[in-house]
C-alpha cells in the first residue's frame, strides 16, 4: 500500500509541474516573451493545452465569467494542493 500512496503522490507532483509550466508559459506568450509562430513554441502550448484542459474545462464551466480573467488554474491548483493535504493528512491508511 506504501507504493500506492507514493504513485499518487508522484502523478499529484506531476500534474502540479505541468499546471505550473502551464501558467508560467501563458504569462510568457502574453506578455509577447514568446512567439506562438515558432515551431517549438506553438508545439509545447498545444501540448500542455491537450494536458490541462481535461482539469480546466470542468471548472470553467462552474466558475462565472471574469471579464477575461481566467481563475481555473488557480482553483485546480487550490484543489491538487487539497488533495495532496488529504492524502498526507491519511497516509497511516496506506500502511
Amino acid at each position: 500500500m506504501t507504493s500506492l500512496f507514493q504513485i499518487l503522490m508522484l502523478i499529484l507532483n506531476v500534474v502540479w509541474f505541468i499546471m505550473i509550466a502551464h501558467i508560467i508559459m501563458s504569462w510568457l506568450i502574453n506578455f509577447q516573451v514568446l512567439n506562438m509562430r515558432q515551431p517549438l513554441v506553438g508545439q509545447l502550448w498545444y501540448g500542455l493545452n491537450r494536458m490541462v484542459e481535461p482539469i480546466y474545462g470542468p471548472i470553467r464551466r462552474i466558475l462565472p465569467p471574469m471579464g477575461g480573467l481566467d481563475l481555473a488554474p488557480l482553483v485546480a491548483l487550490i484543489a491538487l494542493y487539497a488533495i495532496r493535504i488529504i492524502l498526507i493528512n491519511n497516509a497511516a491508511a496506506f500502511y
